[in-house]
């Protein structure tokens, strides 16, 4: 192929990039959602051409050119006007729930696929001699009941023990989502056995008579703590299913188009989970009495499902992917 059939087969592509990418960089100019994924995919295809240019058709003009246009699209994509305050309420009130919002019935699998091995389990143990007996030997469990459950709490100082309570819940939170890549198999499998543990310390406690002083220490944190997993767990299935539905993309495409919005619902989390280990470490364990220890919980679980379904629904109207991209969509 020569220089001026290259140019003929590409000029459209070229032309809607410089379009997108002027409009892109101008102040008073939104893009729509769909508009920001086709400017990165515009960029990656004429970055493309631009290499194949400089291998197989050498051009210096063409080349000068194209390399011009790169760099327009290039400062569209990283180098937007956009503040960074402003690219920051961006992303939590438009990318973070949009994503959410894409993956809601995912995010519900999740839950149920967390909650029910809890009660399951919780359920049987508190109810049977035998599933008690079977748990663990009698001197284990009459040392949480009686001690270790509570004492766990106050284990450490508040500020070195909320920051190992974050890194655990990230790291559980990251194989929650990470493992989606086996196809959601991994993903469901991680949710199916952290709440069975729940399930088991839960029946422990109540079969001892404890469960007041269960749903006391594990409510205030926890609510906000099980939230921020379950979202991580419906990324993790919507890699998955990125992988055996990719639609009309290859599969490749659909799980880097999945991943992208994974990868905000991860991001977006962090400080969510940062919220749960604080109140896990200066408010569980604090001489306030139960009811207003389980409020603050409460505040925080409502506070955040209100945060990310209705902003992710209104988000979604406007055509907000739920991608990194979202946010130069203003």
């Amino acid at each position: 192929m020569d220089v001026a059939s290259f140019v003929e087969q590409h000029r459209p592509q070229w032309d809607r990039l410089e379009e997108l990418s002027r409009r892109a960089g101008t102040r008073n100019s939104q893009l729509a959602g769909t508009e920001v994924d086709e400017l990165i995919e515009l960029y990656h295809r004429t970055s493309a051409d631009l290499s194949e240019l400089r291998t197989h058709l050498p051009d210096p003009m063409l080349i000068g050119s194209l390399t011009e246009l790169v760099g327009l699209a290039n400062g569209a994509i990283y180098g937007s006007r956009t503040s960074a305050i402003r690219a920051l309420r961006s992303f939590l009130s438009v990318t973070l729930p949009a994503a959410v919002w894409a993956h809601r019935y995912r995010i519900l699998l999740s839950a149920i696929v967390l909650i029910a091995p809890a009660l399951a389990f919780g359920t049987w143990i508190a109810n049977s001699d035998a599933a008690l007996q079977a748990s663990a030997p009698s001197y284990v469990r009459e040392a949480l009941v009686e001690e270790e459950f509570e004492d766990y709490y106050s284990s450490a100082p508040a500020g070195q023990f909320s920051t190992e309570v974050f890194i655990n819940n990230v790291q559980v939170a990251f194989l929650a989502f990470a493992l989606g890549i086996t196809l959601g198999l991994g993903s469901l499998w991680v949710l199916a056995f952290n709440g069975a543990n729940v399930g088991v310390v839960a029946g422990m406690m109540h079969a001892a008579g404890s469960g007041s002083l269960f749903w006391g220490l594990i409510l205030p944190h926890g609510l906000l703590e099980i939230s921020a997993i379950v979202v991580a767990g419906g990324a993790g299935l919507g890699l998955g299913w990125s992988i055996i539905s990719p639609g009309d993309r290859t599969r490749a495409q659909s799980l880097a188009d999945e991943g992208q919005r994974a990868a905000v619902i991860v991001l977006g989390l962090i400080p969510v989970f940062g919220v749960a280990a604080l109140i896990e470490a200066f408010v569980t364990p604090s001489p306030l009495s139960t009811t207003a220890r389980v409020l603050i919980g409460i505040a925080a679980f409502v506070a955040f499902w209100t945060w990310v379904l209705p902003w992710g629904r209104a988000a979604a109207t406007i055509g907000a992917s739920g991608r990194f991209g979202d946010v130069l969509a203003g």
